[in-house]
This record gives C-alpha cells, sequence and structure tokens, in this order.
C-alpha cells in the first residue's frame, strides 16, 4: 500500500513534468514565431528582387546562386548538427516558392 508520502511525489513528479513539458512547448513556440517573422521578412526582400528582375528582364531563376546558397546551408548545417538533406528540401522549398514569385512579377510586368 502507497503512503500519503509516496502518492504526494507521484503529484509532484507529474506536475514536474507538465511544467516541464509546458515550457518545452512554449520555447517551441517562441522559435516558430520568430521563423514566421523571418520567412516574412525574406519574402519582402526576395519581392524587390523579383521586382528588379521583372524591370530589368533578368531571369527569374538564378541556377548558380541557388547551387551556391545550398551549398552554403548544407555546410551551416553540418556545424549546427541539423540534417543537411532536411536543410536542402527546406531551401528548395522556399527558393521554389521564391522562383513562382518572380515569374509571376515578371508576367504581370512589374
Amino acid at each position: 500500500m502507497e503512503t500519503k508520502s509516496q502518492k504526494n511525489s507521484k503529484i509532484s513528479d507529474k506536475d514536474q513534468q507538465r511544467d516541464l513539458l509546458a515550457s518545452y512547448r512554449d520555447s517551441i513556440d517562441n522559435i516558430d514565431a520568430a521563423l514566421i517573422h523571418m520567412l516574412a521578412e525574406r519574402f519582402k526582400i526576395t519581392q524587390q528582387v523579383g521586382q528588379f528582375k521583372a524591370k530589368y528582364g533578368l531571369p527569374p531563376a538564378d541556377k548558380i546562386r541557388e547551387q551556391r546558397q545550398i551549398d552554403r546551408l548544407r555546410a551551416l548545417s553540418e556545424e549546427a548538427r541539423l540534417d543537411p538533406d532536411f536543410s536542402e528540401k527546406f531551401l528548395h522549398f522556399i527558393i521554389t516558392e521564391v522562383i513562382r514569385h518572380h515569374e509571376q512579377l515578371r508576367e504581370d510586368g512589374v
């Protein structure tokens, strides 16, 4: 049979676990918010690049730049102990979206 002290210890352990999990989740939520704000800032700049390219008749995509960025971010990922394949997939997703925006700006004659 459990003593009152053991029951209180289990409750305390569960409270600590819940609090710690909540703390982890709060940190994740803060990081997610920061990521969204950073992506918004990135896309503001890439929109300006797209307008510049459309104005001067430059192509929406720059394969050499894209490859340099992929190589650079793969190296940064390795340094940060983040899976470089994941980082590359994420960057490809972003690049694809940026190029789509640039193509739209070109079509719109911006």
